[in-house]
């Protein structure tokens, strides 16, 4: 007699019960690697990796090198770029596309690190003549030539993880004997949380480099999707007031809304 538990496991070793069973095996651990669920179901290592491949299309979990993760529990601060890189795609294009609207041509822009950052860069294609400071490693590759007129990396410990470099840098170069003191026209800067409270982020580092970039710059505009809002992490970066404009896919919440305005700061959304 075949019980409802034997075919429950027939079940999970079809291709369509097995992905199923694999699905919520991830969403239990978060993070497994290829060798982990092989072993777990009892099945080869190409045929886990075609497994992932079928689930990663269909937006059910991350696949990563070497394994996957669960999107829900990377979505937090320090997940690594490649897995940021496929998280909220459409939400960091539509608010890269309305913070390039506020970038003029000719002008110093900063941007500091984060996928949503590499965005906005993807999205400068059209313009012409400005000049570029960044900690964003990866910046310089996505970002067409023609664009820029002189594109600067700050220097700083590298973290590899965001690929950024990080902590606190000189924003002054020595010309002729002389210091001069870095300045933009604007910064745009991503943050890792935004609540009534001000800008986070989850590394002390991070903070310092975002919050000396707005200090040289003459407009600020604060970046963050909509899954940022309503969280505080570890490390503040500034008030809200600090920021000009705040740009996001959808409006925030009325708390979050209320408190930007009353600093002073524009929202702004696609």
């Amino acid at each position: 007699m075949t019980t409802s538990e034997d075919a429950g496991e027939r079940a999970r070793h079809l291709p369509a019960g097995r992905r199923a069973a694999l699905v919520d095996y991830v969403g239990q651990q978060g993070q497994v690697t290829v060798a982990q669920l092989a072993e777990r179901f009892d099945v080869s290592i190409d045929t886990v990796r075609r497994d992932l491949d079928q689930l990663d299309a269909e937006g059910q979990l991350i696949r990563t090198h070497g394994g996957a993760v669960s999107a829900s529990s990377m979505a937090p601060n320090d997940s690594g770029l490649d897995v940021r890189l496929r998280m909220q795609v459409e939400e960091k294009e539509a608010i890269a596309r309305r913070a390039v609207e506020i970038v003029s041509n000719g002008s110093v822009v900063m941007l500091n690190g984060g996928t949503t950052n590499l965005a906005v860069a993807r999205n400068l294609r059209n313009h012409r003549d400005l000049t570029i400071a960044t900690n964003n490693l990866r910046l310089p590759a996505e970002i067409p030539a023609k664009v820029y007129r002189d594109l600067y990396v700050f220097g700083g410990s590298v973290r590899s993880i965001t690929q950024t470099t990080t902590g606190p840098v000189s924003f002054q170069v020595v010309e002729n004997g002389e210091q001069i003191a870095v300045q933009a026209d604007l910064a745009l800067i991503a943050v890792g949380a935004v609540s009534t409270t001000g800008f986070s982020t989850s590394n002390l580092g991070d903070a310092a480099m975002m919050a000396a970039m707005m200090d040289h710059a003459s407009k600020v505009a604060v970046l963050a999707d909509s899954t940022k809002l309503g969280r505080r992490l570890f490390a503040k970066v500034a008030e809200l007031a600090r920021a000009d404009y705040f740009i996001c896919e959808t409006r925030p919440s009325a708390d979050i809304a209320t408190a930007l305005e009353a600093g002073g700061v524009e929202i702004l959304t696609p």
